[in-house]
């Protein structure tokens, strides 16, 4: 998945920290993963991702 253009959150810990979520944008959906995980990749479209951080942010 290297042709990603991979993207680290700016919520991750700064510098140049191995612990942080990184996003790419791919054809119509997201991917995720966690640095020190990379091959480790979820994939959501857009409105399920928004829904997910909706979910988050209301504390259900």
């Amino acid at each position: 998945m290297s042709q990603n253009a991979w993207q680290k959150s700016s919520f991750s810990g700064g510098g140049d920290s191995d612990e942080c979520v990184e996003l790419a944008a791919v054809q119509g959906s997201v991917r995720l993963r966690e640095s020190d995980d990379p091959g480790t990749v979820l994939t959501a479209t857009v409105p399920e991702l928004a829904a997910l951080i909706r979910h988050l942010r209301d504390g259900r």
